[in-house]
């Protein structure tokens, strides 16, 4: 619990950004979903404003716990993390050639995989809290990485390459934090980098050198429609029918916002849905077509806002389990914004990553609002009480 001396630690600029993002999200969802359900033209807008509402509750009840009091569970929450992602594969309905899903109602269903990051930040913090200076030799990064292959392997055989990916980035993002040692770290993840290049450049190649030819068509384990995504991003024109087409559309759209923007419902890759997933995955695409180069330097500006001073919420934390928890968020949803904005604008893969608090969706916003829930948490706890 916290008392009016903790409240005067709140982030004011933080909770505004946060808030000028959720009302961003119903503001584009309302061009974006527009024309998605036949008389329905706001059926995302309102579903959208319950996950906000419920969201927001959520996130003040997490605040009112004492993030400290988690670290005491967090093999608990560890083991329930695994065992909830272990559920998808037993209860979990496919959509799309993937189990990602578990029903709870005939119209509502969670996506596991979307609190599973939430959960292993707060378990990983703790784990690497107490090896604390103990990150120095290469060895040392063999029990974190295990910790965190295990729940990202699951999360990789639904399949879910993207949110994966997100798993490998928090892992990054907090080993540094913890004080992994920069120079053999990141030679292990630059040799990990090389590997998975060579190894997709082995797999796609047809005119290898003699020496090589026995390594042509190297197997991996991924479907093939994941590994044409890994690579169709360089020249989606190979296959604007197929894997580039999405690509296409995104960039065009991006293309045509021009400086101003078409304007409100003005866009035509969305609102006549050439562009595919125009208010989950693309949302930034119809976004920047509507309201052009000037609208996404506004939106990013929000973020840029909303991740400064998350950083410094992180900044200011009392331990170094607050410290790690912090980053981990700021780490994830940092990597969110990067994927999303690139995959969109053709120069990175498409993953399937939402633009956080902007793109609609249940798990992802309720998943978000705990996230924003544990900021402020440490936020009114940082240690600057310590001085009062």
């Amino acid at each position: 619990m916290f008392d009016k001396q903790n409240l005067s630690n709140l982030d004011l600029s933080f909770v505004g950004a946060v808030l000028l993002l959720l009302v961003t999200s119903l503001f584009v969802l309302s061009t974006a979903s527009y024309n998605l359900v036949d008389g329905q033209p706001y059926y995302y807008v309102e579903l959208q404003t319950m996950w906000i509402l419920s969201g927001i509750f959520i996130a003040i009840m997490v605040t009112r716990i004492d993030y400290q009091e988690l670290q005491k569970f967090s093999w608990y929450i560890y083991g329930f993390n695994i065992l909830l992602l272990l559920a998808v594969f037993v209860f979990g309905s496919e959509a799309k050639g993937a189990t990602r899903w578990i029903p709870i109602t005939s119209s509502f269903a969670i996506q596991p995989s979307e609190f599973a990051k939430i959960f292993m930040i707060l378990s990983f913090s703790d784990f690497l809290a107490k090896r604390q200076g103990e990150l120095n030799r290469f060895r040392d990064f063999i029990a974190p990485f295990l910790y965190v292959l295990v729940p990202m392997l699951l999360i990789f055989k639904q399949p879910d390459l993207g949110t994966s990916l997100v798993f490998m980035a928090i892992f990054i993002g907090m080993m540094f934090i913890a004080g992994a040692n920069i120079r053999k770290f990141g030679g292990l993840l630059l040799a990990g980098a090389t590997t998975v290049g060579i190894a997709l450049w082995l797999h796609f190649s047809t005119n290898l050198p003699s020496w090589l030819k026995f390594a042509e068509g190297l197997p991996l384990p991924m479907k093939e429609y994941q590994l044409k995504r890994l690579t169709v991003f360089m020249n989606p024109a190979s296959d604007s029918s197929g894997d580039g087409y999405n690509i296409l559309q995104s960039m065009w759209a991006l293309g045509s916002g021009g400086f101003w923007g078409k304007g409100y419902r003005q866009g035509t890759q969305g609102q006549l849905s050439f562009l595919p997933e125009h208010h989950t995955d693309f949302i930034f695409a119809v976004f920047s077509e509507e309201f052009g180069f000037i609208g996404v330097i506004t939106l990013l500006f929000f973020f840029f806002i909303f991740l400064l001073r998350g950083i410094n919420i992180a900044m200011h934390a009392r331990d170094l389990y607050g410290v790690l928890i912090a980053s981990g968020i700021i780490t994830m949803i940092s990597f969110h914004i990067l994927v999303n904005a690139g995959m969109n604008s053709g120069i990175m893969p498409v993953t399937g990553i939402p633009l956080p608090f902007i793109s609609y969706g249940g798990s992802a916003m309720w998943a978000n609002m705990i996230s924003i829930g544990l900021l402020l948490n440490i936020n009114l706890r940082s240690r600057r009480l310590l001085f009062k």
